[in-house]
């Protein structure tokens, strides 16, 4: 992920801008060091955790959206299941194709009153019924007590397409609860702009129906008071009052796509929460690019989608009919219309509300500090030092006030500061050194203490990074910073580890201790006080490595590390046999192989796996791809290759002498047992128990036969493939694990995307040790890069204000790309423009090898300087990107032109400098160097658009 550069030069409005804000945090408290605050991980390796919330005996509960209510407790500093509430994990489309789902148990949250009354608060996605449901328990220590449940507040919803749940909670003082929910609307006919389809039988992509719709609980806010008796009255304030024709009570604010995480400044009582955006890269006739938000509700209100976004940025009326703007196509912000025939609500809405702070993938001119790349804003708490009387460590004044927000994707925190009306008045990096990616949920404890809850990295499964951060707070004696490594964390017995405390540090350089301490279901195996030991494992088990580090006045932390000993993970390499291994070529074909050696397993080449054991996949990534529908496709394809593992053990099992697929023998049919268990949370881990344990009773008087030698990891994969003929057939099917490929640009994309080409491998793990999985990826970016995303610069400069532009300044200033494949490479394009306007005097680009002195390998056509050009162009430039050749032409608008219109470009003066390169093999480091000996020092060269790799040469 990369960070937005530093302006090493600013428009005179930038200038003053700064100065504002300069001059208004100079009045404001000193910052405390960064190194105040400690970051520690609680937990780890948790399945997809959702949503936290803190009861007072200081346990910390979460929950996990395949249906899991944990409970941390700080004492014990262990993790425990207190409960599996059955959810709905998947969409089925009109086509009978199963997906996975973002839906399942979304949030939690105690009551206020817990203490006395033991409440807490579930969203879920009901097992069988297309609802969404809000509901309460009673939770006495352990036991959630399950007669106990009250059914609060139901949303129905349909599951044929993605996306967005909402399922964020949060109490105000009153008592009163809010709930985002999201807009349950697909994306996929729409292009990452408004989904307003309003066709016949697409309502599930119409968001006017639900977003849009005053009477539909979906994309919404909702307030409401939950009574004694499980039921709830609406409060005073709402959006509608009570009793409006075709409006629900329950609304707080609408027009929202997907609200995550709400909280409440417990002082002015203002709402803030964020806001996830749609994909569109560019603005266009359809509207404008996508923005996340993160927002601020002084009272209720509309907040503008699916018509408008950021600062009511209106969208076209889109005829999805006739690809066409209707007449009269804009909305307007002050007097919404919801004319949709899908539409069950009021028609005329309220007036739009702005964003607090917005921005898109790329840049943000208005708030810069947020960066670019992916986006997903998650939203995080207002700090009230009032809030925390008795707490022992409560964040510093100079917080007070301030909204402390985190977005998942970008992993920073934003300490933003309003002013004394709440408006948005500045922001800034809190722990600016610290990553926090992948933050679902961040809260205050009682305590004072900030938590991260963090999903993990790879979406719709467990991930090793998937933990629970605590963010600690010291005015005194700083805790050490502790980091702890492995070099090896899985592997055969015996295993040899090397540990390593490396990184741990203290800002007060106090003397540090250290101690190792190896621990596993049996206890405690070593102690050892090295700072960097080695430990042998000679029996196969789980173990846990913690590292407690304690520094001279007493004040310790630790964190700790999963070693499995007894199976090695799988060796899984995807190769790339012919063609470029760095750059995607539509329709030009590759060749592949992938290797997998397991060393229990055995490998693909001696037939110990079978291919469709395999998961491989072969998908075109859009520029402005959804993580989720790509994670989804891989989750899909995992989980049919592993069925194919079940089936394979089931076969070489007496299994089939009792059993057969679809019809009676002497025990049930597998697609019998699938029906009759199909959405119990609990039935696989007892069905795999009873195939090794063995029983009867259930099916008729033939008990079946124990069958102690099959190991429960073995038991649960032939289980998960028996209840996976009670499913329709999963979407994804794996690629062959040899063979050749064409990639193609996928009708209706725009070509700027890439290709992404996985193989994965889970092995079958051992009696002892839970199956492990590999995989490697090889990624095939665009052959169009862009200059602002280059590995290393020299004399370069990013200019947001108040056009984007990316400078060369000085002679061999230089752009490189680390480790790119020039293999059939044989030319490359540079797209730039030199004007007398900003005083950019041309020059050359010379292409280097490893270096900018390296070999150099081609040289490029002078850029030459140029008046801007403001006026239409001539005629006989408007075929400018044709005049090299119709094929070429057409191939280079398939590979992208890295979102730019080329034609509009040359129209207003960008130039294409080429150089044609010597062949060259392999993986280089390539540097592009450019040249102008009269240029003075400080002088700019050119502007650089983008670079792009080629394959062929014009009319050859």
């Amino acid at each position: 992920m990369k960070q937005l550069s530093y302006l090493s030069r600013l428009s005179a409005v930038g200038l003053i801008a700064s100065a504002v804000v300069i001059t208004s945090q100079a009045q404001q408290p000193t910052p405390p060091d960064e190194n105040r605050f400690t970051k520690s991980v609680l937990t780890e390796k948790l399945d997809e955790p959702m949503e936290i919330t803190f009861l007072p005996d200081k346990r910390i509960l979460f929950v996990e959206r395949k249906g899991n209510l944990k409970a941390y407790d700080p004492k014990t500093k262990e993790v425990s299941v207190l409960a599996t509430i059955p959810v709905n994990t998947k969409y089925t489309n009109r086509q009978g194709q199963v997906r996975e789902a973002e839906e399942g148990l979304m949030g939690l949250i105690a009551d206020p009153n817990y203490a006395k009354n033991n409440w807490i608060y579930m969203y879920y996605a009901d097992p069988s019924e297309k609802k969404h449901v809000l509901a309460r328990w009673e939770l006495k220590g352990n036991e959630l007590v399950e007669a106990s449940k009250k059914i609060v507040l139901e949303v129905p919803t349909q599951r044929e397409e993605c996306c967005h749940t909402g399922g964020g909670m949060v109490f105000d003082k009153a008592g009163n609860l809010y709930l985002t929910t999201g807009n349950n609307t697909s994306n996929s006919n729409s292009d990452g702009y408004a989904p307003i389809d309003e066709r016949p039988n697409q309502s599930t992509w119409d968001d006017q129906r639900g977003a849009a719709s005053t009477n539909d609980f979906r994309g919404k806010i909702l307030r409401i008071k939950p009574q004694a008796d499980g039921k709830y009255t609406i409060p005073e304030g709402n959006l509608f009052p009570k009793g409006t024709p075709q409006a629900r009570p329950e609304i707080y604010t609408m027009g929202h796509r997907n609200p995550w995480r709400p909280t409440l400044d417990s002082k002015t009582g203002f709402l803030y929460w964020g806001e996830v955006g749609p994909d569109a890269s560019k603005d266009s006739e359809r509207g404008p690019r996508g923005y996340d938000e993160l927002n601020q509700a002084k009272g209720p209100g509309f907040f503008g989608w699916p018509y408008f976004i950021g600062d009511n940025k209106v969208y076209g009326d889109w005829d999805f009919e006739t690809n066409k703007l209707k007449a009269d196509s804009k909305f307007d912000p002050a007097k919404p219309i919801n004319d949709s025939p899908n539409n069950t609500g009021l028609r005329e809405l309220p007036p739009a509300q702005k964003a607090f702070i917005w921005y898109p993938y790329a840049n943000s001119p208005e708030f810069p500090l947020v960066g670019s790349s992916g986006r997903s804003a998650t939203g995080g708490p207002v700090f009230r030092k009032a809030d925390f009387k008795n707490a022992p460590r409560p964040f510093p004044d100079y917080y007070e006030g301030k909204w402390l927000a985190v977005d998942f994707m970008r992993g920073w925190i934003m300490a933003i500061t309003m002013d004394e009306k709440g408006d948005y008045k500045s922001m800034e990096r809190f722990m600016p050194s610290e990553n926090f990616s992948s933050a679902i949920d961040m809260d205050f404890s009682p305590d004072g203490d900030l938590y991260v809850l963090e999903y993990g990295s790879a979406w719709f499964r467990g991930n090793d990074n998937a933990r629970l951060v605590k963010v600690q707070y010291n005015a005194g004696n700083r805790t050490p910073v502790v980091q702890a490594a492995a070099d090896r964390k899985a592997g055969a017995v015996p295993f040899k580890v090397a540990f390593s405390s490396e990184g741990t540090k203290d800002a007060d350089n106090d003397k540090l201790n250290y101690e190792w301490k190896i621990t596993s279901k049996a206890g405690v195996l070593k102690t050892l006080t090295e700072a960097n030991p080695t430990v042998t494992f000679d029996k196969p088990g789980t173990y846990k490595a913690t590292l407690t580090v304690t520094d001279a006045k007493g004040a310790k932390n630790t964190r700790s590390i999963e070693i499995k000993a007894g199976n090695e993970a799988p060796e899984v390499v995807f190769e790339v046999t012919k063609g470029n291994k760095s750059f995607f070529f539509p329709n030009e074909p590759i060749e592949y192989q992938v290797k997998v050696n397991d060393k229990e397993d055995g490998s693909l080449e001696n037939g110990k796996i079978s291919p469709n054991q395999v998961a491989v996949n072969l998908d075109y990534m859009p520029d402005t791809f959804d993580p989720v529908e790509i994670a989804a496709n891989y989750h899909t394809t995992d989980a049919s290759v592993r069925f194919n593992t079940g089936y394979k053990l089931m076969n070489a099992s007496d299994c089939k002498s009792c059993h057969i697929v679809d019809k009676k023998s002497v025990g049930p049919s597998y697609r019998d047992i699938a029906q009759k268990y199909k959405g119990d949370a609990a039935a696989v881990e007892k069905l795999a128990q009873k195939v090794i344990s063995g029983g009867g009773g259930v099916w008729g008087d033939h008990a079946m036969s124990a069958h102690p030698q099959i190991s429960p990891n073995d038991a649960t994969t032939m289980v998960n493939y028996i209840m996976s003929l009670g499913e329709k057939p999963l979407q994804a099917p794996s690629f062959a694990t040899k063979g050749a490929h064409t990639p193609a640009v996928p009708k209706g994309e725009n070509g700027r995307g890439s290709y992404v080409l996985r193989a994965a491998y889970t092995d079958r793990g051992t009696k002892l040790l839970s199956p492990l999985m590999s995989e490697d990826i090889v990624h095939l970016r665009n052959s169009s890069l862009d200059p602002a995303k280059a590995d290393k610069t020299k004399g370069s400069e990013l200019l947001i204000t108040p056009n984007k532009s990316f400078n060369l300044i000085g002679t061999d200033s230089y752009i490189a790309y680390n480790h790119l494949d020039l293999t059939g490479i044989k030319q490359i394009e540079v797209l730039a423009q030199a004007t007398t306007r900003v005083g950019a005097v041309g020059g050359t680009i010379e292409v280097r090898l490893g270096s900018p002195t390296g070999k150099l390998i081609g040289k490029s056509t002078p850029v030459v300087v140029k008046d801007p050009v403001t006026g239409p162009p001539p005629a006989a430039t408007n075929n400018a990107t044709t005049a090299a050749g119709g094929a070429n032409a057409q191939r280079r608008q398939a590979q992208g032109a890295g979102g730019f219109d080329m034609s509009a470009m040359i129209r207003r003066g960008a130039q294409q400098a080429v150089a044609k390169i010597e062949p060259t093999e392999g993986f280089q480091d390539v540097y592009f160097v450019f040249k102008n000996p009269d240029a003075m020092p400080h002088q700019m060269l050119m502007s650089v658009i983008m670079i792009q790799f080629q394959n062929a040469i014009p009319n050859q």
